[in-house]
């Protein structure tokens, strides 16, 4: 009899439009490559020579201010900026033959892409991850995030703002002090499109809202569900990638922060704690991850109010603090593959205290 924790199968990813082929039993293969070398340093709560830390100079020369909760600046090395010149197709063009450039025409497409980047400082502590803050102390970031909606919104070149965060050395983090960051673009990123898309062709077809209805089938199921509250649902996805990969929802049809209650502002601060801290306890040690927020677009789109406000985690740990998930050879080549189930992995998250272990 099939049996999902011990075949092979694949799962479809309608949000994205994917398939991810699971292989549980090589979970069980050993393992003698590369292996990460966890940070067990006793970090200060302030560091001299971090570009973040209050007071402190950045790298131009600017002085952080004494801030005590969050702080946001300009990135100092932004990937996209206000002004630059329109891209003409003639630039691309030059100095090349008819032939070239009438294939050229047909493969090679540019579009000019005017922005800002922000950084938000998430707490003025160098040693205070997500992971480790109180409620209360979560609540400021959400309040910044739904702010920068606001401001980034009255911007004519803005139409989408994509904020994230990459915690860990090992997720490519340049910087330790806990702090995320805000891409805002006049165009809708390929990701947040593909989703918007795909929210659009199931309420085509189906008559509803796919995360909707997906999120009250997994509080029905119950067998991915990590954490929840009044306003929101922490899941491992059925069709989860990276080995502990999870989404927040929420419960409500709610497309951005802009809608939220206070309430709503309070228990996500409380999954996100929750969340964060029970990734810290699954391996003992600071969890990396790359995670995402994904709102509706902040001008008028004919789909924007299909979007449902949700946010990515993709961590990359799989069986320790040392050993990491790689996505390569057939998983670049091929598709996605994972292996040890959404709900193995699942069963490992929601049994984890949301009290962070060094505070036992």
């Amino acid at each position: 009899m099939f049996d999902f924790s011990e075949h092979s199968h694949k799962r479809y990813n309608p949000l994205s439009d994917t398939w991810v082929l699971c292989s549980p039993h090589r979970a069980k293969r050993p393992w003698q490559g590369q292996q990460e070398q966890p940070n067990t340093r006793s970090i200060p709560e302030y560091v001299s020579d971090c570009y973040l830390c209050p007071g402190n100079k950045r790298i131009t020369g600017d002085s952080n201010p004494p801030y005590s909760e969050t702080h946001i600046f300009q990135n100092d090395f932004p990937a996209v900026r206000d002004q630059q010149p329109n891209y003409e197709p003639d630039v691309l063009l030059q100095n090349t033959t008819a032939e070239d450039q009438d294939l050229m025409n047909k493969l090679f497409q540019v579009q000019s892409v005017r922005g800002t980047a922000r950084v938000i400082c998430f707490t003025p502590k160098h040693n205070m991850t997500m992971a480790q803050m109180k409620t209360n102390e979560i609540v400021p970031i959400i309040r910044a995030w739904r702010d920068q909606i606001l401001d980034l919104s009255q911007r004519e070149n803005v139409n989408y703002v994509q904020f994230f965060e990459n915690k860990g050395a090992v997720m490519g983090c340049s910087m330790p002090h806990p702090h995320g960051q805000v891409w805002a673009t006049e165009v809708i990123p390929h990701e947040p499109q593909r989703e918007l898309d795909s929210l659009d062709k199931y309420h085509q077809k189906h008559g509803s809202c796919m995360l909707c209805d997906y999120q009250k089938l997994e509080i029905s199921l119950g067998t991915r569900i990590v954490d929840q509250n009044d306003s929101f649902i922490v899941v491992v996805p059925f069709w989860a990638v990276w080995p502990f990969e999870t989404m927040i929802l929420s419960k409500q049809h709610t497309t951005s922060f802009v809608q939220f209650t206070e309430q709503q502002t309070l228990d996500l601060a409380d999954m996100l704690q929750s969340l964060c801290a029970r990734y810290d306890n699954l391996f003992q040690t600071s969890f990396p991850y790359s995670m995402g927020i994904h709102c509706a677009p902040v001008k008028e789109d004919p789909n924007q109010s299909l979007m449902h406000f949700h946010m990515h985690f993709y961590p990359p740990l799989l069986r320790s603090a040392t050993v990491k998930k790689f996505l390569v050879g057939f998983e670049m080549l091929g598709e996605p593959q994972r292996d040890l189930t959404a709900e193995q992995a699942c069963d490992r998250l929601k049994v984890l205290s949301r009290v962070h272990y060094l505070e036992k």
